[in-house]
């Protein structure tokens, strides 16, 4: 199986690669429907999603299985960001969204139903790794219509207390992420992500979320990381990763902080071409973000002719 898996990676990405020299950007939905089956980090009730392939211009629409309102994958149906990204409309909610968003971005989906009978997106592994995967293995549907790209024209600046996020004018899509954090294992980091499918697959998507124990610990008393386990996070203490298995990557913590901008970024509807820059953001300080550059519209405009960069990862 997992001889089988790589080579359907290696043959995913050249046929992508190959296919964004020769075409210019079309939506994209699903070849097929997949399933996705596991429990919620924060409920830790089990669910299932079912991916559904969408008519073009259909966007991203979540539903609940037996009922409840559809939500659209938009900043404005976000009404939670405390710990994760929730989405919602009349009522209805889904959970921790921002793992799944993350990977149809990162992927190209444009179009897709979303059925999910429970209250919140599995975590999985804690990674869009098993969401990408089985996107693979449904396999990507081009459709007859160009996708519209939000193409930043002039210099937009957003300070949320000690966060910052910045979008400046530039030919392709690249995101650079700072953190800090005042532990031996993490500090200062920074990364620049140039946007390109086959490195999201490989260096972004398998990238876990991650917690400390102490804040564990008071989640689980306020009602929250209920599925939370070893399984599905990277857990450390004041010193050390206490996952046996260790990190998939040595700034995995970064990595998976960037995941989360992605996911959180597809809200705006509307694929960035310009240079992203964020530092010591979370879900709250990307939403409001989100929105404000969205009214900003003296900074971007929508164009339909947009080619993607090339590929590249650049460590600070």
């Amino acid at each position: 199986m997992r001889m089988k898996n790589s080579f359907i990676y290696k043959y995913f990405c050249l046929a992508r690669s190959l296919q964004k020299k020769e075409v210019m950007r079309n939506q994209q939905t699903l070849a097929k429907e997949v399933t996705v089956e596991g429990v919620g980090l924060h409920t830790g009730v089990q669910a299932a999603i079912r991916l559904k392939p969408a008519p073009k211009d259909t966007g991203i629409i979540f539903t609940i299985k037996g009922g409840g309102a559809s939500i659209s994958a938009n900043v404005n149906a976000v009404c939670d960001t405390a710990f994760s990204t929730t989405l919602g409309a009349d009522g209805t909610r889904v959970k921790t969204v921002e793992h799944l968003l993350a990977a149809l971005s990162g992927l190209g989906i444009d179009n897709l139903l979303i059925e999910i009978d429970g209250p919140e997106v599995p975590i999985l592994d804690g990674s869009s790794k098993r969401f990408v995967d089985s996107i693979i293995v449904a396999g990507i549907a081009r459709q007859p219509s160009k996708r519209p790209y939000l193409k930043i024209t002039k210099p937009f600046i957003f300070k949320d207390g000690d966060a910052e996020v910045s979008a400046i004018p530039y030919e392709g899509r690249r995101i650079s992420y700072r953190i800090f954090y005042p532990h031996r294992l993490l500090g200062r980091q920074e990364m620049t992500f140039e946007f390109e499918e086959g490195l999201f697959i490989t260096d972004i998507a398998p990238a876990r979320t991650f917690g400390f124990l102490k804040d564990v610990q008071y989640l689980r008393t306020i009602g929250l990381a209920k599925g939370g386990s070893l399984e599905n996070a990277v857990i450390l203490n004041d010193t050390e990763v206490l996952n046996s298995s260790g990190l998939r990557f040595k700034d995995e913590f970064l990595r998976h902080k960037l995941l989360d901008f992605i996911g959180d970024m597809s809200l705006m509807g509307f694929p960035v071409q310009g240079h992203m820059k964020a530092s010591r953001t979370g879900h709250t300080s990307n939403l409001k973000f989100a929105k404000a550059l969205l009214a900003a519209t003296d900074c971007w405009q929508i164009a339909y002719d947009v080619e993607q960069g090339s590929a590249s990862l650049r460590y600070a």
